[in-house]
C-alpha cells in the first residue's frame, strides 16, 4: 500500500533533516517511489525579529513510498 511520510523543518536547520530522513529511510527500509521537496520563500520580517530581519524559509519533504517492504 502506498504512503506519504512528511518531513519539515526551517531551512537553518537542513543538516539535520537531511540526517532524519537518511535515518528513517535506513531504519524503516522502505521502498521510495519518490521524494518531493519544496522550500517557501519568506520576505524580510518588518517586525526585525530574526537574524537582521531575516525569516528562515520553511524547508519541506514528502516521500512517497510502498509499505509491503517495511520492517
Amino acid at each position: 500500500m502506498k504512503q506519504v511520510k512528511i518531513f519539515k523543518t526551517i531551512e537553518a536547520e537542513i543538516s539535520a533533516l537531511e540526517a532524519d530522513v537518511n535515518r528513517w529511510l535506513r531504519d524503516s527500509g522502505a521502498d521510495v517511489i519518490s521524494i518531493t521537496g519544496n522550500i517557501a520563500a519568506q520576505s524580510g520580517n518588518p517586525s526585525g525579529e530574526g537574524r537582521g530581519g531575516y525569516v528562515p524559509s520553511d524547508v519541506l519533504l514528502v516521500v512517497l513510498y510502498d509499505d509491503g517492504k517495511l520492517k
